[in-house]
């Protein structure tokens, strides 16, 4: 029906092994929450998600989608590339409540509002609800050869905005233009809109060291920094590419200093990453940062789509740290968002998407590191 698919071994070996979780759990049968686009309920089924979707797995048998609104169903059942595609009804956690088994033990993916998930404990009195979320992302972290394609498609469409950005931008346009530019270069290819998220600031007197997520109506002039991150999306899966560019003007010698230093940051973090390597070497080699006299805003390092691990530096870690081993397949973002201080008023951001491999880590963008002069 003209919409890109895996292959049937692919969806088959994901419902293998999802299967094989769910056994070994003892759970019966799994109920994926979505609203909107939803990664879970897309890497089973295929449909991407528009509102509000509840997707029914169970043991043995065929899983059933349930779509809201109605006028939504015959577009999911194009789309799907599973039989049992239905409408949810009025009500969609009655529906869904009156299509599990009467008892067993089942298990809840993502965030199931909470009216819904008094609806289906009060039809459902003798079944055991558990929360299996990580069933489904542990699954999701090891990309097959045909999931590294799509983000390999990902990552050149999002290389594509970064190339209209470095064309296009210069000094008169107002900071919320940027979009226009971002998405026009991808979404006649068939890219999907992930996240821009920029600001501008001047070189000399910086106010802005992290992109940002809600463009502002500022007028770019000659001299600003123009920092971004910026994703497009193909079919579930994303690029992302951090850079910076100096508008109008050469980059000041402080800010080619702190792109020096993120620079040198992502290629000793780049280096260390391969099959078997961990989360705590990923944090030696980020070691630098500091002790250049810089720190980071924003995470240091995330997986695609933001799976695990989510890290920050030693000095800057958000919560308690748990230790991580990588294996190849793994997609991830290294994206040191390097900044003067705390108050992160002078800053930019560099990275990129990766792939681990046996022996380390491949870059799927080709867009250059470098701090671009545009404008």
């Amino acid at each position: 029906m003209g919409y890109p698919r895996f292959s049937p071994a692919e969806l088959t070996r994901r419902h293998a092994a999802l299967r094989e979780a769910m056994d070994a759990r003892g759970i019966d049968e799994l109920v994926l929450y979505g609203r909107g686009p939803t990664a879970e309920i897309l890497y089973l089924c295929e449909w991407p998600g528009t509102r509000e979707s509840y997707l029914l797995f169970p043991l043995r048998g065929e899983p059933t989608l349930f779509v809201q609104l109605h006028n939504h169903l015959p577009n999911a059942q194009r789309t799907a590339a599973i039989a049992e595609v239905r409408w949810a009804g009025p009500s969609s956690a009655a529906t869904v409540a009156d299509a599990l088994p009467e008892r067993g033990r089942v298990g809840l993916v993502g965030p199931i509002p909470h009216q819904h998930h008094r609806a289906i404990v009060e039809r459902c009195p003798a079944l055991e609800l558990v929360e299996a979320s990580d069933l489904v992302t542990g699954l999701r972290l090891v990309k097959s050869a045909e999931e590294v394609e799509r983000a390999r498609i990902a990552a050149g469409l999002t290389d594509r905005a970064m190339e209209a950005l470095e064309r296009e931008v210069r000094p008169g346009l107002r900071d919320d233009e940027l979009g226009a530019i971002v998405e026009a270069a991808y979404r006649r290819e068939g890219g999907e809109v992930g996240i821009h998220f920029m600001a501008t600031t001047p070189m000399a007197a910086p106010e802005i060291g992290v992109p940002s997520q809600i463009a502002s109506r500022r007028v770019i002039e000659a001299g600003d920094v123009l920092i971004t991150e910026i994703s497009a999306a193909y079919w579930g899966y994303s690029g992302q590419v951090h850079r910076a560019y100096a508008i109008a003007a050469e980059p000041t010698p402080a800010y080619r200093e702190i792109h020096e230093v993120a620079v040198e940051a992502y290629t000793r973090i780049v280096a260390v990453l391969r099959d078997g390597a961990t989360a705590t070497q990923v944090l030696d080699a980020a070691e630098v940062i500091h002790q250049r006299g810089y720190t980071v805003y924003d995470d240091l390092f995330h997986g695609m789509s933001q799976l695990p691990p989510i890290l920050q530096t030693r000095q800057t870690q958000r919560g308690p740290f748990r230790e991580f081993t990588f294996r190849a397949g793994m997609c991830v973002v290294v994206q040191p968002n390097v900044v003067r201080d705390d108050s992160a008023r002078m800053g930019l951001q560099v990275g990129s998407t990766l792939v681990i491999t046996r022996d380390g880590a491949e870059d799927l963008h080709h867009y250059p590191m470098r701090f671009i002069r545009c404008g």
